[in-house]
């Protein structure tokens, strides 16, 4: 067989290197038939599937100037594939031939293809004496060799060194069907995020950086660490001395980047040691055991765990269901609670769907896991958690992100003293107890766990803060301590729209073309919903609004939410606005409201989790009928004032400005306002 006769493409091959969608190519081939240039005919056939030469692809695509691809004739080798890899069960077999040959390649310096099968089993002798990582593979391919080498040259050729053409092939996993190595496979910015929040880890432990991954064929994590630390950072990689093919795939792909890296000695039972500063990265369930379940993933980090000292740090991504949410079976339960007994679980980070290829609707979630500070009873010791499930890990969020993580690592007043942007610190014995999902546990020391008594003496201090040097009563509050046994009210959304105390309205759907900036009537939706002090404005003419069928306007005290990206609420205290879909209303019925007050049910919505959809479910506080009216008194004066204040904020931003601009640009002249009270002018004066 010729190097021509290997190289074979699908039509779907065919669209990904002319960079186009697959109908195109179909197109293509059915509008071009009986013309000078006819599309290619099948070279062979693979179960009923057309393969088509690969070379006369190229040149067809080169004659006819097809397609969004300049250079497809230098990069079909890297969009091809050969017999080998359309059969079966020969699939897997080629494609570790392949990669060993690349490996080869890229150990010698020298060309592969010109050399006969026995002497590419000599060289790789040579290069692997103990069949660590590509001998077993390049004597599987037997009678093959000679051609998959001669292919091994050309994706180099194509991809100019034979790293990229690893690394293409690699990419290549989910259109060469090669299911063993895509159904544990992150997206970039996943694999990105974990490789940074390793490299900034190991930069605390202040030594020559080591990586180690003990899980079974994982190497897209070591190789983001590589690509994260630079070729300027000498790195050393750890990895488990599995010699199934996912293993001996992660000695290859080190191999031809030339990374220095060791073994870890890994017992049947899972168990191992590493000495002295390390970063764990690992993911679970690993590409060498794509099926684990919720006690293998949470056992293999208990033996991660056990091995570990203060030294050591890791990085562990999960599926958030085994890591952070509930429920979870009753041997998971117990063992995902023993590794939080431990104290080295020092960050849990719930991460947003979309990050695992194959599973694109599975959350996964972040272990960060440090010292554990032995010397604090369990009763004191604190976790950080953070849910940025409805962000995309644009760079701002993940380097803030890792800047949390990273400071988990110190004692509490470490901790105290860094600025969270999405993280809290929770009591572990809080996460130990909690039935619901870990990210969404109440902060310690949260208004909610003040008692009575407490409560009323902070309320006295801030109101004496407020009013200190104020003529008029600001903040002017007075409260007494209830009975302690007395339990606050609350009923479901659900149960308060049956029992009429709620009525639910649902959202305009309104075109953005119809939407301005001013004039009109103020537009609600989610933008202005997470955006309470009105930064985000959008307004619609009432001409136009009328146009809508079944249009309708907000009434004073309406209650304007919305769930996505998270619960946020607002009260529409004007009313008369247009609520936008997906945003809705909830409109409290006057002559019953069942306790309930406006600006309570937004503060409820406004405190539920980011994760939490399910409005009808929500539970709402309502008011004993005795302290409604106080109540909506108290909190009116108190938005009043907090406007005024917002106001002069506003103007004193200004102010500053002003003068900034204004001195620095020469414009103006700052003078001592005591002077010119002292020394007033006289008319007449020159």
């Amino acid at each position: 067989m010729n190097e021509a006769e290997a190289l074979r493409m699908t039509l779907s091959d065919v669209a990904a290197l002319a960079q186009v969608q697959r109908p195109v190519v179909s197109m293509w081939r059915k509008r071009s038939a009986g013309t000078v240039h006819p599309f290619p005919e099948p070279a062979a056939l693979d179960d009923g599937r057309e393969l088509f030469d690969a070379d006369h692809i190229a040149a067809w695509l080169t004659i006819t100037g097809r397609g969004n691809n300049p250079e497809a004739a230098n990069d079909v080798a890297a969009f091809a594939r050969t017999p080998g890899t359309a059969a079966g069960g020969a699939r897997g077999n080629t494609f570790d031939a392949l990669t060993a040959l690349l490996t080869l390649k890229a150990m010698t310096g020298n060309s592969v293809g010109q050399l006969s099968p026995d002497e590419l089993l000599d060289v790789a002798d040579e290069c692997d004496p103990d069949d660590t990582f590509l001998y077993s593979e390049m004597e599987a391919a037997g009678t093959s060799l000679a051609s998959a080498a001669a292919f091994a040259d050309r994706l180099v050729d194509s991809a100019y060194n034979a790293a990229a053409a690893f690394e293409q092939m690699l990419a290549a996993r989910f259109r060469a069907g090669l299911r063993e190595h895509s159904n544990t496979a992150l997206t970039e910015s996943a694999v990105t995020l974990v490789a940074a929040a390793a490299v900034e880890l190991a930069a605390t432990l202040g030594r020559n950086s080591v990586f180690a991954d003990p899980t079974r064929g994982g190497s897209d994590l070591l190789m983001g660490v590589a690509h994260a630390a630079g070729e300027g950072s000498p790195v050393t990689f750890l990895t488990a001395d599995d010699d199934g093919g996912a293993g001996r795939l992660v000695r290859r792909r080190l191999g031809v980047h030339g990374v220095d890296s060791g073994q870890i000695r890994v017992d049947p039972s899972g168990e191992f040691a590493v000495p002295g500063p390390v970063v764990h990265v690992a993911q679970y369930p690993s590409p060498g055991q794509p099926g684990m379940d919720a006690s293998q993933i949470l056992a293999a980090v208990e033996h991660l765990v056990l091995q570990m000292d203060d030294q050591q740090r890791a990085v562990i991504i999960a599926p958030a269901r085994v890591l952070c949410d509930v429920p979870l079976a009753a041997d998971a339960a117990g063992l995902r609670s023993g590794l939080l007994r431990t104290g080295r679980v020092r960050a849990i980070v719930r991460l947003p769907q979309g990050l695992l290829r194959a599973k694109p609707r599975e959350a996964q979630a972040l272990w960060v896991l440090g010292p554990s500070f032995a010397d604090v009873p369990i009763a004191e010791r604190w976790t950080m958690v953070a849910d940025v499930s409805t962000r995309v890990l644009a760079e701002d969020v993940s380097q803030d992100l890792i800047s949390d993580m990273v400071a988990s690592m110190g004692d509490r007043a470490t901790m105290r003293a860094h600025s969270f942007r999405f993280a809290r610190l929770v009591q572990t014995r809080l996460l130990l107890a909690s039935r619901k999902s870990l990210v969404a546990v109440p902060t310690h020391g949260s208004a909610p766990s003040l008692s009575g008594a407490d409560a009323a003496v902070r309320v006295e201090e801030l109101v004496r803060m407020l009013q200190t040097g104020r003529t008029e009563q600001s903040g002017e509050v007075a409260v007494l301590p209830r009975d302690p046994n007395t339990k606050a009210r609350s009923v479901s959304v659900q149960e308060l729209i049956a029992a009429g105390n709620l009525r639910y309205i649902k959202g305009n759907r309104l075109e953005d073309a119809d939407l301005t900036p001013s004039g009109g009537t103020r537009v609600l939706g989610p933008a202005e919903l997470l955006d309470p002090q009105g930064r985000q404005r959008r307004n619609i003419s009432l001409l136009e609004f009328a146009d809508y069928p079944a249009s309708r306007l907000t009434e004073p005290g309406d209650v304007v939410f919305c769930t996505s990206p998270r619960p946020a609420a607002l009260v529409d205290v004007g009313g008369g606005s247009a609520v936008v879909f997906p945003a809705r209303v909830l409109r409290i019925d006057g002559g019953d409201p069942g306790g309930l007050i406006a600006a309570v049910i937004a503060a409820d919505i406004n405190k539920f989790p980011a994760g939490d959809k399910s409005w009808r479910q929500w539970r709402l506080r309502r008011v004993p009928d005795a302290q409604r009216k106080n109540l909506a008194e108290s909190l009116a004066r108190l938005q009043h004032e907090q406007q005024q204040a917002r106001e002069r904020l506003g103007r004193l931003e200004e102010l500053a400005t002003l003068i900034t601009d204004g001195v620095a640009g020469g414009s103006l002249t700052l003078t001592d306002p005591s002077s010119m009270l002292a020394e007033p002018q006289t008319e007449g004066t020159r």
